[in-house]
């Protein structure tokens, strides 16, 4: 193994990296030129065959359908209820909660309704700023608190999916891998929440709220780990974010404080309440609950039917059959939510119209990113591979040659660097289950040589891409433009870039104290 071949293998990601953040180009475009650079570095000096990199490419972009196709979905979604005036009845309903309790109040809407929206396909960052402005935070704050409560359990977002991705690659069922990732959130999740204080009011909002951030922390945390040991992943976003709502009410009520105050209201506030009712308005998401415990709860027949039964596998990439499960996926019964949803959110034909429009416009872009760096992934794991798919010199395979670097660099210390390289991924590429994509297989290599459990590394670089969320400019961005502060994102993100550092460095000391 020469030092040449390690930059080589790293070559793709530097040229993300550097297009990314020197160039400011997006997401995935910059995705597309490093996918192009792994084809061409994986045949021309890694001795792999075209068909193997076209092929694993392909069985990428398939692996990636849970989370490309569940943005396509709850886009469509999301888009929906705007239209119809469904999302506006919610955010009505959010902005009345916890007047009179500040550190309560960040709680509730941030790690409470942030984890919710994230785990049923909406987006903190583009509804919940505009909330936090109407309750009178700063531009600052409101871009800050919704980026970083989107990682509180950001490994159950949109239903558990970089769950999903994770036990797909390492071939294990979910409810055995979620395990690995539920014993870090007590304490991440705190983490999260006393990091939003910081935010806010420095050490004083820390002493005075730290109280109520333990209780939501916590209660996030011990949520995922129960509903792993229901098995039941799907839904722990869904828990946890409901979870953290009520304790926090119960937190209220215990101390005399009042739960609501309709005199934040503004008129249209109060003319979509009389357009709308709150069930109506929540009819898409809880359709989508109903279906996601339907086909996941262990004593009904629906999940070994739509999960084992129904793998629909797609044979690719030999004796490894990328399995669709299109009946058990989260994305088809998004699709299915919406569908039903209609007779109750009643849009017009202009709503419909407008509604697929902004889908048609905005949904492949953020689809072609999720795909491409699963593909960049696949072809890495792949590479070193002729025609018949065996790898006759490890030395030829790009993910043999980082896991001979990492060991060699970091030895017995390398569950230290795993999450933050994790954090890197994330940035990267996007998202946390792409970051598990591209990372997942160097993990459980490296492990493997040095002696550690590989699924507890591995799961906690998948934390550490899910804490990438808070320094995420495409994400920060979003939350800039929801109000109408384009350019902000650039401060906030000096702030927010050294808490992800420090809460990456709580999972790193963590990981390390249980990896041998």
């Amino acid at each position: 193994m020469s030092l040449f071949s390690v930059l080589l293998s790293l070559l793709p990601i530097l040229i993300v990296l550097f297009l990314l953040i020197w160039r400011r180009m997006a997401a995935d475009i910059a995705g597309l030129i490093g996918w192009v650079a792994t084809i061409l570095v994986a045949i021309l000096y890694f001795q792999t065959s075209p068909s193997v990199a076209l092929l694993s490419s392909l069985a990428g972009v398939i692996a990636s359908f849970p989370i490309t196709l569940m943005v396509a979905a709850s886009l469509l979604q999301v888009f929906i209820m705007v239209e119809t005036g469904a999302l506006a009845r919610v955010v009505a309903l959010i902005k009345t909660i916890s007047p009179a309790d500040q550190v309560v109040q960040i709680m509730i809407v941030n790690i409470g309704f942030g984890t919710l929206l994230a785990a049923l396909g909406a987006t903190p960052v583009s509804i919940l700023p505009p909330i936090m402005i109407a309750l009178g935070y700063s531009s600052f704050v409101a871009i800050a608190l919704p980026a970083l409560g989107y990682d509180a359990l950001c490994t159950y977002a949109l239903l558990g999916v970089p769950i999903v991705v994770f036990s797909g690659l390492v071939g294990q069922p979910v409810e055995e891998m979620g395990g690995y990732f539920a014993r870090f959130m007590p304490v991440i999740s705190t983490c999260i929440a006393l990091g939003m204080l910081w935010i806010v009011g420095r050490w004083k909002m820390i002493g005075q709220g730290i109280f109520p951030a333990l209780i939501s922390g916590i209660t996030a945390g011990l949520l995922a780990i129960g509903m792993n040991d229901l098995q039941l992943i799907p839904l722990t976003g869904v828990a946890a974010g409901l979870g953290v709502i009520l304790v926090m009410l119960l937190y209220l009520k215990l101390r005399h404080k009042p739960l609501r105050d309709r005199a934040v209201l503004n008129s249209a506030d109060l003319a979509v309440e009389k357009r709308m009712s709150l069930w109506a308005a929540l009819t898409p998401w809880l359709i989508l609950v109903f279906f996601a415990v339907f086909v996941n709860l262990p004593s009904l027949p629906f999940y070994n039917l739509t999960f084992k039964t129904l793998a629909m596998p797609v044979k690719i990439i030999p004796g490894a059959p990328e399995k669709v499960r299109l009946f058990w996926q989260a994305y088809f019964w998004i699709f299915i939510s919406t569908l039903l949803s209609l007779p109750f959110l009643k849009p017009n034909k202009q709503a419909m119209i407008t509604s697929l429009k902004k889908w048609l416009e905005r949904s492949p872009r953020p689809m072609l990113a999720s795909m491409v760096f699963f593909a960049i992934a696949y072809v890495m794991n792949h590479s070193g591979k002729g025609i018949d798919w065996v790898l006759a010199d490890p030395n030829h395979n790009m993910i043999a040659v980082l896991a001979s670097a990492s060991a060699a660099a970091f030895r017995g210390f390398y569950p230290l660097a795993a999450p933050y390289l994790g954090l890197l991924a994330g940035f990267v590429s996007g998202s946390e289950a792409s970051a598990i994509a591209m990372l997942t297989t160097l993990h459980l290599s490296t492990a493997e040589k040095i002696g550690a459990v590989g699924l507890l590394i591995a799961a906690v670089s998948g934390i550490g891409g899910g804490l990438a969320s808070v320094i995420s400019p495409a994400k920060l961005q979003n939350a800039s433009a929801s109000i109408g502060k384009i350019g902000e994102e650039a401060g906030v993100l000096r702030v927010t870039f050294v808490i992800s550092l420090v809460i990456t460095a709580v999972a790193a000391v963590m990981a390390m104290a249980w990896a041998y």
